[in-house]
């Protein structure tokens, strides 16, 4: 009996592995592959440990927003990014970073909003930009 239950859910984990990244969502099928500049931002993030304030495909930290799709934000251009990683907010350290540090953390966000998209409505946003799933 126990065998049958383990090998079942083996299968059962088996076949959701296979959908899960067969069928992913990506906005852009060749955007799997990041550039040295977002290699490079991606080390500097897990460097300064963003992830523990922000997160990324609904996952990380809940003191920041997520960061999933803010290259592709309308309102939230690169200029409004760089600002706030440059700055700091009263939440937010300056971490001191150098211009190549900023620029490849912002190639990283570019290759992260290429690569999918978060899957949070937008009416479970609050204004600072983190979720509010309680409603």
């Amino acid at each position: 009996m126990k065998v049958l239950v383990w090998t079942s859910l083996f299968v059962i984990f088996s076949i959701y592995t296979y959908l899960v990244y067969s069928q992913c969502d990506q906005k852009d099928p060749t955007a799997t592959q990041p550039d040295t500049a977002a290699i490079a931002g991606f080390n500097t993030w897990q460097q300064k440990n963003c992830q523990t304030c922000h997160q990324l495909y609904g996952l990380g930290g809940y003191m920041g927003p997520d960061l999933t799709n803010i290259a592709s934000d309308p309102v939230k251009n690169e200029a409004y990014i760089r600002a706030f990683i440059t700055t700091g907010t009263a939440k937010m350290p300056n971490f001191h970073l150098k211009d190549a540090e900023i620029n490849n953390i912002i190639a990283f966000l570019r290759w992260v909003d290429k690569s999918g998209r978060n899957i949070v409505p937008k009416e479970k946003v609050t204004l600072s930009g983190n979720y509010n799933l309680d409603h």
